[in-house]
């Protein structure tokens, strides 16, 4: 087995397990025999679990730009681009439960709490899928098209939704489909809209 399927391995261990069991329900040893691999074989690809959590996170992330990215151009009309990354964002949440669960968790611990707070302030650079948002967000109320907010408010108002709402779907709540998924996007422009 070469090297990067073992580190696969192990991040897909961890997604499973800490969107099942959270953050404790998910030792590292726990993790190796998800992964199939020898205990120490994690310390070999990560210096520790706090470093295997937030890179997971950072790919998931990297997963989710790039599912944003096809059909995306910044030469859309503004509005075309927002419902774009609104509808992909949600589609990829319901069709990826353990990644939303893990994202969802992620957000809500010690380890995404610091890490989105230090993003939304602007403390550190934002990549991906992140940086598509805040690009939005800053061209939109530069042009006076969205409402003149602070940053965390244009996320929550544009983002809370689509969280709820594929929350509500892996749980059975509500089935989406085409229709809905677009006047829920529909729904999230209304909010930011002037």
């Amino acid at each position: 087995m070469a090297r990067d399927d073992k580190r696969e391995l192990l991040l897909q261990a961890t997604l499973e397990l800490v969107a099942t069991h959270g953050f404790h329900g998910a030792p590292c040893a726990a993790i190796a025999e998800q992964a199939g691999v020898a205990a120490g074989t994690i310390y070999r690809y990560f210096d520790n679990k706090d470093v295997l959590i937030n890179e997971l996170y950072l790919s998931l992330e990297n997963r989710i730009n790039a599912a944003l990215l096809e059909g995306y151009s910044v030469e859309m009309p503004f509005r075309e681009r927002f419902l774009h990354v609104v509808r992909g964002l949600l589609k990829f949440f319901i069709l990826s439960p353990l990644e939303f669960k893990y994202i969802e968790q992620f957000h809500h611990s010690p380890y995404g709490v610091a890490f989105r707070r230090d993003r939304m302030l602007g403390q550190i650079e934002s990549e991906g899928c992140c940086s598509i948002y805040t690009e939005l967000f800053t061209q939109g109320v530069a042009q006076q098209v969205i409402k003149d907010l602070p940053r965390v408010l244009l996320f929550d108002l544009a983002f809370g939704p689509i969280i709820s709402v594929a929350r509500n779907h892996i749980l059975g709540f509500i089935q989406l489909d085409d229709i809905l998924i677009d006047q829920i996007a529909e729904a999230c422009w209304d909010s930011l809209k002037r």
